[in-house]
């Protein structure tokens, strides 16, 4: 498989939660991928956990909100850049970048003090992409690929 030359920031999406087109940041530093939420709430069924909280996948429109349900994954002690720790909601999903997909980890957490919704880190990444950090959008977009 060919890997992707992508630069620090990209057009994804994540289809099984209808975003597309969402910036993200990518951080060769950072070992987990996170996504900003609001709104977490863990729900108890019979079969597994389902978590659902709320996205606003546009930062210039905070009143486009997109409700999102996925099962827990998993819940984990993640350490954030600054130093502290909490524990977080763990999904599992479809990343797209280009015309490309493959499942990736996202910790859900309160990112409203960053600039960008969702962080790839190098576990998302894994051995798909290179990354040039002096570069943006250099991965054509593919619009609503739901494949």
């Amino acid at each position: 498989m060919d890997r992707l030359l992508i630069g620090n920031i990209e057009l994804c999406s994540l289809p099984d939660l209808g975003i597309y087109e969402l910036p993200v940041r990518v951080d060769t530093g950072a070992k987990t991928s996170a996504l900003h939420v609001d709104n977490i709430k863990v729900l108890s069924t019979r079969a597994k956990p389902l978590v659902s909280f709320d996205l606003h996948p546009d930062v210039y429109n905070l009143d486009k909100i997109v409700h999102c349900t996925a099962p827990l994954y998993d819940s984990r002690r993640i350490k954030s850049s600054n130093g502290s720790s909490e524990q977080r909601c763990v999904i599992q999903t479809r990343f797209g970048l280009g015309d490309q997909q493959w499942l990736i980890e996202l910790t859900l957490s309160n990112r409203e003090d960053m600039t960008y919704l969702m962080l790839l880190g190098r576990e998302g990444m894994g051995d798909r992409v290179y990354v040039d950090p002096s570069a943006t959008f250099l991965v054509e977009s593919t619009p609503q690929m739901k494949a």
